[in-house]
C-alpha cells in the first residue's frame, strides 16, 4: 500500500492513448471522538455498497485532527464495530495525524501561488467584526482585512492561513442525492486551512485527503452539505477535479427528533451487546432511506446488485426499532445455525458459559431459533444447557412440582435411565409412553419434566431438550428435581 507523502497515482496497466476508465474511489472518514454511531454506519454501509457495486475501492480515512477529543478507544471502537458489520476496506485505515507534512506542504505551495495568504487578525478584533455583522443582520464573514498581504506584519501575532475563496460567481454541486444545490461565492468566507500553530483545519485536511487518495465519489450526511463548496473550491485551486458527491439526510428518531441516545441504543456495538445479528443491523440501515421496490429483506449480495445512491431519498428517515426486531428475528431464524452460533458464543460468553463444555451450539442454536428475537434473549434462555440450575422459577416450581408428580416422575426416571439409545425419537416415545400409560395428558409429564431440567417451564420440544442436555445431566436434574418435591412437601 503506497504511502500518502505525495499524490499516488494508480497504474491500470494500459497507455496513455487508451486510457482506462475510471475507478470508483469512495471513503469513510469518521472523527475518533466516540463510537461508531448509527448514522455513520449507514454511511459507510452507502459508501462501501457503492464501491462493490462498481468493482471499485473502499478507503477507511480516520479524521483525528481534532487533538482534544480523538482518543484511542475511539478508534478502536470504529475498528471493532466495522469488523463487526463486515464492512471490509481495501485501504487504511489512514490517519490524518500521520500526514501533517503533506498538509505543510500543500499550504506552503498554495502560499507560494496566491491561492492562500496569512492573517494577523486578532481575536478581539474578529470577535468585534462578528459582533457588527450581526448587529447589522449580515451573514458573520471575515472582511479580507489581510487577503492583499500585510505591509507591516506584526511580529508578536503568530498568523494563521486562509484559504483566497473567490469572490464572485456561485459553486454548483451536483449532488447525486438532493440534486443540483447552488452557493454563491460571495456567502462563503476565506475560511482558515492552517491554525497560528501550524496545525491544519479539518476542511483542509479533507481536501488534501481526497485529492491525494483520488476519491471519486463522496457519501456522507448532509450536515456536511455546507463544506461541500469551500472543498471544492479548494480542490479547483489545486488543480484537482472534484469529487462526485452525496449528502445522505440525518436519521430521526420516532418523535421527529434527531437521533439520540434518548431514543435508545445509537451505536453500533451496542446493538452487538443487544443480541442483533451484523447483517440484521446492515439490512435495516440499507432500508432506512433506500428503497428497492416493496423488498425488505436483501441479502449482501443483493445489496450490492440492487443498490443506486441515486435512489436514497432526499428526507430524513425515522428509526424504528420494532422493525429492526423484526428483521433481527427473521435472520436468526433463516441464517446458517453455524454463522448464529459464532455470534451467540459471545453472549453466552458474558454469561459465564464456555459453549465448548456442553451440547454442540450448531444443535443449541437449531432448538432455540424459533422463539428468540435477539441473541442475548437466546443466550439467558439456552443458559441451562451448560449450567447447572441452581434455582427453579418459583411459579413454575409452585406449579408442576408438586406431590402428585413425584411418582410419574421416578417412574419416568428409571425409564429414562433403562434406554438402550439417547436419541430425541427414544425419548419422545419414552416420555409419550408413561403419559399414556398412566393416562394422563403429555403437558402433566412433560411440564415438570421441563421445570427439572431447565429449571422454568419453558425450553424447546422435551424430546430435543433432553437429546441436548444427555443421559447423565437428564438423570442427574431429575434427582434434583424429585428431592427437592419430597423436601419441600415432607411436612
Amino acid at each position: 500500500m503506497a504511502a500518502f507523502g505525495v499524490v499516488i497515482h494508480y497504474h491500470s496497466g494500459l497507455s496513455a492513448r487508451h486510457p482506462a476508465p475510471m475507478t470508483i474511489r469512495t471513503r469513510f472518514a469518521p472523527s475518533p471522538t466516540g463510537y461508531l454511531h448509527i448514522g455513520g454506519a449507514r454511511t459507510a454501509l452507502f459508501s462501501w455498497l457503492y464501491a462493490r457495486k462498481h468493482g471499485g475501492t473502499f478507503i477507511l480515512r480516520i479524521e483525528d485532527t481534532d487533538l482534544e477529543r480523538s482518543t484511542a478507544e475511539s478508534v478502536d471502537a470504529i475498528l471493532q464495530g466495522m469488523t463487526w458489520l463486515g464492512l471490509e476496506y481495501d485501504e487504511g485505515p489512514f490517519f490524518q495525524t500521520h500526514r501533517f507534512p503533506r498538509y505543510k506542504e500543500v499550504i506552503d505551495r498554495m502560499l507560494k501561488e496566491g491561492t492562500a495568504y496569512h492573517c494577523y487578525c486578532s481575536k478581539e478584533r474578529l470577535e468585534t467584526l462578528r459582533t457588527e455583522q450581526m448587529a447589522r443582520k449580515e451573514k458573520p464573514r471575515y472582511d479580507g482585512k489581510c487577503r492583499h498581504g500585510v505591509a507591516n506584519p506584526p511580529k508578536d501575532i503568530p498568523p494563521v492561513v486562509r484559504f483566497k475563496n473567490p469572490l464572485e460567481g456561485a459553486v454548483v454541486v451536483e449532488d447525486l442525492i438532493r440534486g443540483k444545490v447552488v452557493f454563491q461565492s460571495s456567502e462563503l468566507d476565506d475560511l482558515i486551512i492552517a491554525r497560528s500553530d501550524g496545525t491544519p483545519t479539518y476542511n483542509f485536511t479533507v481536501v488534501v485527503d481526497d485529492m491525494d487518495m483520488q476519491i471519486t465519489h463522496v457519501i456522507r450526511g448532509d450536515d456536511h452539505l455546507n463544506n461541500t463548496p469551500r472543498q471544492m473550491n479548494m480542490l479547483k485551486a489545486l488543480g484537482h477535479t472534484p469529487p462526485v458527491y452525496a449528502h445522505v439526510p440525518m436519521i430521526l428518531g420516532a418523535d421527529g427528533a434527531r437521533l439520540s441516545k434518548r431514543h435508545g441504543a445509537v451505536s453500533v456495538m451496542q446493538y452487538r451487546d443487544e443480541g442483533f445479528l451484523p447483517e440484521a443491523l446492515l439490512n435495516y440501515l440499507a432500508r432506512l432511506g433506500w428503497s428497492h421496490g416493496d423488498q425488505e429483506i436483501f441479502s449482501m449480495e443483493e445489496m450490492i446488485r440492487l443498490f443506486e445512491v441515486t435512489n436514497v431519498h432526499s428526507s430524513a428517515a425515522a428509526f424504528n426499532p420494532e422493525k429492526l426486531l423484526w428483521l433481527n428475528q427473521h435472520y436468526i431464524k433463516t441464517a446458517d445455525p453455524k454463522h448464529v452460533a459464532h455470534h451467540l458464543s459471545h453472549h453466552l460468553g458474558k454469561l459465564d458459559i464456555d459453549p465448548s463444555k456442553g451440547p454442540d451450539l450448531i444443535e443449541v442454536v437449531k432448538a432455540q431459533r424459533e422463539r428468540a428475537k435477539t441473541l442475548a434473549e437466546m443466550a439467558a434462555a439456552s443458559a441451562f444447557f451448560y449450567k447447572t440450575v441452581e434455582a427453579y422459577e418459583p411459579k413454575d416450581a409452585a406449579a408442576h412440582l408438586k406431590p402428585e408428580t413425584l411418582e410419574p416422575l421416578t417412574e419416568l426416571r428409571e425409564r429414562l435411565a433403562g434406554l438402550p439409545e439417547w436419541n430425541a425419537e427414544a425419548l419422545h416415545t419414552a416420555v409419550n409412553g408413561l403419559a399414556e400409560a398412566r393416562g394422563l395428558k403429555l403437558g402433566k409429564i412433560a411440564q415438570p419434566l421441563r421445570v427439572a431440567v431447565a429449571g422454568r417451564a419453558v425450553s424447546p420440544p422435551i424430546d430435543q431438550t433432553l437429546a441436548l442436555l444427555g443421559r447423565e445431566q437428564t438423570l442427574k436434574r431429575l434427582d434434583r428435581a424429585l428431592a427437592h418435591i419430597r423436601r419441600a412437601h415432607s411436612a
